[in-house]
């Protein structure tokens, strides 16, 4: 019998059998950045304007942040996954202790209703909606569009507040409605100076980070400058303050190279903004004037701010431990606030007709905290604060190479941290605007418990 006769070996003849063909199925695209959606609608919830004269309570941002923390609690059952990593889940969880014993503090001389609308208040803005934010975001290229979104809600709050300026159709100021507040009204004059200065924050550090290209810095690097004409028109000094401290650390975090050469361009900006443009008015001169006579000759507005801390501090020496409970700084106010307390201050424009608005908070969210949730409330608040600081540190060290600067995640990350504990010495939290700071506090937390290094420390 010849060999041509003889059958192929079986595992031969597998071996050269053809792959079967696949079947055609239908195409299932991935949308892009889907889970950092509800995340950019709760920013383009901010850009809604508010109601002239309301009475404030929940605005359009406040509920869409709640469809946020839905959407990321349906995400969590459908992938069946552990929500938060331990270091996270600690950070995030230690000022609930402190929330949930000053609402109990609160019960026993304030009604029920109250006591949970504030405690509600809280767990939203400093452990919700960051968890959320957290678990939403699942790498830098999310991380930088949210990032690019604060820039977007920045310009467009920006230039609605620049337009009121020019026009006289602002929130009033010393008698002249000139007072740049874009869409969030007079009833929140520190809304448009939050919302540019974060913008800002976000722009800069996209304009210094190593990882961000040529033609993304120099927009970036623009938008910073654009910025600082509605930052100025806010007559906030807080977020003056607040910005430059911010700004001036990224520059030191970014490199010494990097933040001469950053500086230098500020300076020429500051030089055509007020010198070739005239910005800079006899109200704005005045106002920058007023930072350096806070002690010496102080207008109304920074007495009643002394008036209010005194009445905080000593509100809280009478339950140094759990505070007054959540919601009472109003109730304990005058029995602590000396005569020269105003009471309430002059607000009007924008749209609204002129009201005298109570001064409900010390204006010091540290000292809003020690006076109502007493050292345990801010042992624990501060205490997740100062761990959240240190563990972005510590990842923008980790990922910083010698003279070569830190990605822009870590800068962004850090300066958010940063311009929130600087500013919360001037101000705490109230109005539409507080959901930027929970926005901001969940990027920060996501840099400082999620984020990984690439190969070699090069961001992915």
């Amino acid at each position: 019998m010849s060999q041509a006769a003889l059958p192929e070996p079986a595992h031969r003849a597998t071996e050269a059998a053809p792959p079967p063909a696949r079947r055609a199925g239908p195409v299932v695209r991935r949308v892009p950045y889907g889970p950092v959606l509800p995340v950019l609608a709760v920013l383009a919830a901010l850009a809604v304007p508010v109601a002239p004269g309301g009475a404030g309570g929940a605005g359009p941002a406040d509920v869409v942040s709640g469809l946020l923390v839905l959407c990321c609690a349906l995400r969590l059952l459908r992938a069946r996954r552990r929500p938060l990593t331990p270091v996270a889940a600690v950070v995030l969880g230690l000022p609930v202790a402190g929330f949930a014993l000053a609402a109990l503090t609160a019960l026993a001389v304030s009604p029920a209703p109250a006591v949970c609308a504030g405690l509600a208040r809280y767990l939203q803005v400093f452990v919700l909606v960051p968890a959320a934010v957290l678990l939403l975001v699942r790498d830098r290229a999310d991380f930088r569009v949210a990032a690019w979104a604060f820039v977007g809600l920045a310009l467009f709050q920006g230039a609605v507040g620049t337009h009121q300026y020019l026009t006289g159709t602002g929130a009033s100021y010393q008698g002249a409605p000139v007072r740049a507040v874009g869409t969030f009204g007079a009833g929140d004059v520190m809304g448009m100076a939050t919302a540019v200065a974060l913008g800002l924050v976000c722009a800069a550090g996209l304009a210094l980070g190593r990882d961000t290209r040529a033609r993304e810095r120099a927009v970036a690097a623009g938008c910073a400058a654009v910025l600082l004409v509605p930052l100025a028109l806010s007559f906030s000094r807080g977020a003056w303050i607040a910005t430059a401290v911010t700004c001036a650390a990224q520059l030191l975090l970014a490199g010494v190279r990097r933040a001469l050469t950053a500086g230098a361009v500020l300076a020429a900006a500051a030089v055509v903004l007020v010198g070739g443009l005239g910005v800079g008015t006899a109200l704005l001169a005045e106002r920058f004037d007023s930072i350096t006579r806070v002690a010496d000759a102080p207008d109304q507005s920074v007495r009643d701010r002394y008036a209010l801390w005194s009445a905080a501090v000593g509100s809280w020496r009478e339950h140094p431990v759990t505070g007054v409970g959540l919601k009472n700084f109003p109730q304990v106010r005058d029995g602590h606030a000396p005569l020269s307390l105003s009471a309430a201050s002059d607000t009007g424009g924008a749209g609204a007709a002129f009201r005298r608005q109570p001064l409900l908070s010390p204006h010091d969210m540290y000292l809003l905290v020690l006076s109502e949730q007493g050292l345990a409330g801010l042992t624990a608040v501060a205490g997740s604060w100062l761990a959240l600081l240190v563990c972005a540190l510590r990842g923008l060290r980790r990922e910083r190479p010698a003279r070569a600067g830190g990605p822009a995640c870590g800068l962004i990350a850090c300066g958010l941290l940063l311009w929130q504990l600087v500013d919360f010495a001037y101000g705490d939290i109230g109005g539409p605007s507080t959901v930027l700071t929970a926005l901001s506090i969940g990027l920060v937390a996501w840099w400082a418990t999620v984020a990984e290094p690439g190969p070699g420390g090069v961001a992915r």
